[in-house]
């Protein structure tokens, strides 16, 4: 695995949850003008919003490690080298 896919992926987060951040922004501004039952089912979706940007967040921060974990790498073999 390179540098690059790590970025790509963090880019591919950041995207999604850009997307389902003004999801959920637009739901909470439309839930008082709806009716109780449209609003649990808003609820729900909103649920799923908040479980997606929890796998997302892990996501991100083991790619971040990965990124850490590769520089370091490439820090000691450059030591080494020199």
């Amino acid at each position: 695995m390179n540098i690059s896919n790590n970025i790509a992926s963090l880019q591919a987060n950041q995207s999604f949850l850009n997307t389902n951040l003004n999801s959920t922004a637009n739901m909470n501004s439309s839930i008082s003008k709806q009716d109780s039952a449209q609003a649990s089912g808003n609820s729900m979706n909103l649920s799923k919003n908040i479980t997606n940007q929890i796998v997302s967040q892990n996501s991100s921060e083991v790619n971040v490690s990965a990124i850490k974990t590769q520089d370091q790498m490439m820090g000691t073999l450059l030591d080494i080298k020199a």
